[in-house]
């Protein structure tokens, strides 16, 4: 049979190298948590500094690129079928599909892409 200090050596040299490593880990959450918080605190900053131009060519500059993403994305879609009646719009639809066989059956997500043409 082992002596107990032989036990009771081993058990604390375990005991002593998990709580290192716990305090360790600890650490290294909280050193995390720091460099996320000066990142944010730099994010910060930056956009603060973007926002205190004076320079009105920058302004107007954000403003057409604003106007033409909106038209780009909202608008022209919508009269694309006018321009070109013969023009594919694809919509997309999701459709629930059962796989399997009674209670084992599981339900999948689909997404459908349809062309739809003309102005109908």
């Amino acid at each position: 049979m082992f002596p107990i200090e032989l036990i009771s050596m081993l058990v604390s040299t375990v005991l002593g190298g998990v709580l290192s490593i716990m305090a360790q880990k600890s650490k290294d959450k909280a050193d995390e948590q720091k460099m996320l918080m000066e990142r944010a605190n730099f994010d910060a900053k930056q956009k603060d500094k973007a926002r205190a131009v004076d320079d009105p060519f920058t302004k107007n500059t954000r403003r057409w690129i604003a106007l033409i993403c909106v038209v780009a994305i909202l608008v022209l879609p919508k009269l694309a079928p006018f321009i070109n009646p013969d023009m594919p719009i694809y919509v997309g639809y999701t459709e629930s599909v059962m796989q399997g066989w009674w209670i084992f059956a599981s339900s999948t997500d689909i997404t459908q892409w349809k062309p739809m043409t003309g102005l109908s």
